[in-house]
């Protein structure tokens, strides 16, 4: 009789279900979307920041960001930071990913945040870039306001200068959004805030004249015959982006006898740095501009100081050299 042998029952390995960055990252964009209520340009940095995290650790020999074993990796990320970005830039991409890491762990998708214990890197304070105010109105007066193109473009500096609106608030706005009896636009910020910000006369003209000239032209232009609920459109009917905003104002300062390089924020750090030079309080510029805390307001005090004290130095009789007696 043969001998019966015992089998041996392989039992297969459990596969490892690797977590997708992809699938993270929508979990992520949906949050910052739905619940923070963030800009499509803020969200995008977001996003880019953990694409870029996850890049690094791949270059590097580590696991993906979804799949980091390590809390260490964060130092050789900092590190990597150091040699190629300002401090300012280091400290928002830190930002990214601490509330990346932190919404994972609230959402039991991972169990690790290597940013947790990770503190901001004390960035060197710089005062904002603002623009005299014979430049802006060398900017208006290189608006060609005959065009539809151009009786936007004034709409655009009217409400970025004029009115301090961020260009995500720009871009959102809908015409239901002024309301001209009171010369106010209701405005939503960062977080879905509210705020009222006035508008100049100036400004109600160009709204006006843009909204029954300009925009039907413009809307006439979409392809498929809608006419977006965003005030503002662009070349082809559709909303203007703030990508849009920004090549806008360039073309504007391709026309001026200036050379630097042009930002909606500057516009608007223009608007609160002129408002204070002409006497206004800083709870009303603080209003104004939607900020939460006066401190991040306070900072447009040290630029008027900063310009008084140029004037005095420059023009006071008392501070020249050279003083002439008669």
């Amino acid at each position: 009789m043969r001998k019966r042998t015992k089998s041996t029952i392989i039992v297969p390995k459990k596969k490892e279900t690797k977590r997708s960055l992809e699938e993270a990252l929508k979990v992520f964009e949906n949050y910052l979307v739905v619940e923070r209520s963030y800009s499509d340009y803020t969200v995008q940095n977001y996003i880019k920041d953990v694409r870029d995290f996850n890049d690094f650790l791949v270059s590097q020999g580590f696991n993906d960001a979804v799949n980091v074993e390590s809390t260490k990796v964060s130092r050789y990320f900092i590190s990597h930071l150091s040699d190629n970005y300002s401090k300012r830039t280091i400290n928002r991409k830190l930002s990214s990913l601490r509330g990346f890491y932190k919404l994972m762990n609230e959402r039991n998708i991972l169990n690790i945040n290597p940013f947790d214990d990770v503190q901001s890197i004390k960035a060197d304070k710089t005062l904002p870039h603002f623009l005299q105010k014979n430049e802006i109105q060398e900017m208006f007066n290189a608006i060609n306001n005959n065009t539809p193109l151009g009786m936007r473009d004034e709409v655009i500096m009217e409400l970025l200068y004029g009115s301090g609106l961020r260009v995500s608030e720009l871009c959102s706005l809908t015409y239901k959004s002024f309301d001209f009896s009171n010369k106010m636009i209701l405005v939503y910020g960062k977080g879905a805030k509210e705020r009222y910000v006035p508008m100049s006369d100036k400004a109600i003209i160009a709204v006006d004249v843009y909204y029954q000239v300009a925009r039907p032209i413009l809307q006439k232009k979409n392809k498929n015959n809608i006419n977006p609920s965003e005030f503002l459109l662009n070349n082809h009917g559709g909303p203007l982006t703030p990508r849009g905003v920004r090549v806008v104002l360039n073309n504007i300062i391709d026309k001026t006898s200036d050379t630097f390089k042009i930002s909606p924020h500057m516009l608007r750090h223009t608007f609160a740095t002129h408002l204070l030079d002409g006497g206004a309080d800083l709870r009303s510029v603080q209003e104004m501009l939607g900020h939460v805390n006066l401190s991040t307001t306070q900072i447009y005090t040290h630029v008027s100081i900063e310009q008084t004290m140029k004037a005095y130095m420059e023009h006071h009789p008392r501070q020249n050299k050279e003083i002439k007696n008669d």
